[in-house]
């Protein structure tokens, strides 16, 4: 296993020292004139800010929280700025050869005849002397010289227009700069600005009339972390509060971190308001962040953990269960104890963090599942691998007599970025076929 764990770390490695390499290459190399000033620039960043990276995914197992804090932000804001600059450049390899084609710019306008200046990665020319002119016959009297007119100055390098490739280089690079920070940027924006609220109707045969438009709102993958803390924890109460629930449900993967490091930034959560309650489920990353402490602090905070147990709410059952990370710790999801001695009449939501439970939670007869943990994908292209590994990415789909939602998540993991997946919170109206 060991051997296992040091081949992973060693390719890892190997993937982001070769990564950096084709982008200093590309970026740095190409672009600038060599022991420049901007090449040594390039340099210094190709090895300093994968290093930034490496220690901020590291710190959280050394170093004090007020170090994560300062470290996370660079360091995994460049992981994000990385793989777009790597999508970005290899679509610039392709249209690279489309700017060769080009025409050859000139230095300055020249007279007709004037020799066109030659750029320094392309062959010079060869000139054939001229055969010097026949002598002029002899003459009584000998003609006046006329004065030869002086040679005209050199232009300075700095004039002369650079090369092709110089100029394809810095025409890609620095489109692919722009296009990448401008992603990233935009994507950290919508992290930081929060979660915007989504509306689902979900029919259920069984439920009673008198839960007809039961409103449940519903929030996963909130990561408080070094980077998203106290200020986004408040963000997501006071949207969720402005939706006025009947309930409300935390399906899992609230911190990246320890109750001692982020307990101050999760305080906001006691303010979140439903005349039927909070209530929680843990997610994988609980798991790495002391679940059992996370259980304990959450239930100061007011909410209330379903941990492989059920309630009753007026007109359905309202169940959760564990994540399936507990099972490392003996803890986790048991579907017979918290859905076994049930009446299969009445109507069943199950709180589960992951959706790949959902193929138990049809054979125990649930009516809909609430999920987060995919993010949506939060990095295009993330969302394909995401499909790979989870029956539902996003959104409400059906499996059997079971619906499944997917929330995209409230926060971020790794950087505070989402592409092509913004954060939601999600109000699940239930609804009463019989109404």
């Amino acid at each position: 296993m060991v051997v296992v764990v040091v081949l992973l770390v060693l390719a890892a490695v190997a993937l982001l020292a070769g990564a950096h390499w084709y982008l200093w290459r590309r970026l740095v190399r190409d672009t600038t004139s060599p022991g420049g000033l901007a090449r040594k620039a390039g340099t210094v960043a190709a090895v300093a800010l994968p290093l930034l990276s490496v220690v901020a995914l590291s710190a959280r197992g050394w170093a004090p929280f007020r170090v994560q804090q300062i470290v996370a932000w660079p360091g995994y804001l460049w992981l994000a700025v990385l793989m777009y600059l790597l999508l970005a450049l290899l679509v610039g390899e392709a249209v690279r050869p489309l700017f060769r084609m080009l025409p050859q710019r000139r230095a300055k306008s020249e007279p007709d005849g004037a020799t066109e200046s030659v750029p320094a990665d392309e062959p010079a020319p060869v000139t054939v002397p001229a055969s010097p002119p026949a002598p002029a016959p002899a003459s009584s009297e000998a003609a006046p010289a006329s004065p030869e007119p002086a040679p005209e100055p050199e232009p300075p390098a700095s004039v002369l227009a650079p090369s092709r490739r110089l100029f394809v280089s810095r025409v890609v690079g620095g489109a692919a700069a722009t296009a990448a920070l401008a992603t990233v940027g935009y994507g950290t924006y919508g992290v930081l600005r929060g979660p915007r609220v989504k509306r689902v109707t979900v029919p259920l045969a069984k439920l009673s009339r008198a839960a007809h438009g039961f409103r449940i709102a519903v929030v996963s993958d909130i990561h408080l972390s070094p980077i998203l803390g106290r200020a986004h924890s408040q963000r997501i109460v006071d949207t969720i509060n402005s939706t006025k629930p009947d309930l409300i449900a935390v399906v899992g993967d609230l911190v990246d971190g320890t109750v001692k490091n982020l307990g101050p930034a999760a305080e906001p959560l006691a303010g979140l308001e439903a005349p039927h309650g909070a209530f929680f489920v843990t997610g994988n990353h609980e798991y790495i962040s002391g679940a059992a402490e996370w259980v304990d602090h959450v239930r100061e905070l007011g909410l209330r953990p379903l941990e492989n147990e059920r309630v009753e709410i007026e007109g359905f059952d309202l169940a959760g269960v564990n994540d399936i990370a507990g099972e490392s710790e003996g803890s986790g999801p048991d579907f017979v104890k918290a859905l076994g001695d049930r009446d299969p009449a009445r109507a069943s939501v199950l709180l589960a963090h992951q959706p790949v439970v959902i193929h138990d939670a049809v054979r125990h007869g649930v009516d809909l599942q609430l999920s987060g943990h995919t993010h949506g994908g939060q990095l295009w292209p993330g969302n394909f691998i995401a499909e790979l590994a989870n029956p539902t990415v996003a959104g409400l789909e059906r499996y059997e007599d079971t619906q499944l939602y997917v929330s995209r998540g409230a926060g971020a993991w790794g950087p505070p970025v989402r592409v092509g997946a913004p954060s939601d919170i999600t109000v699940v109206q239930l609804a009463s076929r019989g109404a």
